[in-house]
C-alpha cells in the first residue's frame, strides 16, 4: 500500500507528479506510435510517407523539448527515420 505523505505541499506535489506521469506517459506512446506508423508506411510504399515522416520527426522534438527523451536520442531517432525515407 502506497503511503500519503502528512505535509500539505507534500501531498500537493504527489498529485501533481501522478497527472504529470500521465501525461508523459501519453506523450511518449503518442511518440512511439507516430514512429510505427512512418516505419509501416515506408515498408508498404504508401503515398502519405512524408506526411507521417513530419508528423514522426515532430512528435520526436516535442519529446525531446519536454524532457522525455534525450537530446542525443532525439537526434539519432530522427537521422533513422531520414534514413529510411531516403531509401
Amino acid at each position: 500500500m502506497n503511503q500519503m505523505p502528512n505535509i500539505e505541499s507534500a501531498i500537493k506535489r504527489v498529485r501533481t507528479s501522478e497527472k504529470s506521469a500521465v501525461q508523459n506517459s501519453a506523450q511518449k506512446s503518442a511518440m512511439r506510435t507516430a514512429i510505427k506508423k512512418f516505419e509501416q508506411a515506408v515498408e508498404a510504399g504508401s503515398e502519405n510517407v512524408t506526411t507521417l515522416y513530419n508528423e514522426a520527426i515532430k512528435s520526436v522534438d516535442m519529446a525531446a523539448t519536454k524532457g522525455l527523451i534525450h537530446k542525443n536520442k532525439a537526434n539519432r531517432d530522427k537521422s533513422r527515420l531520414t534514413a529510411k525515407l531516403a531509401k
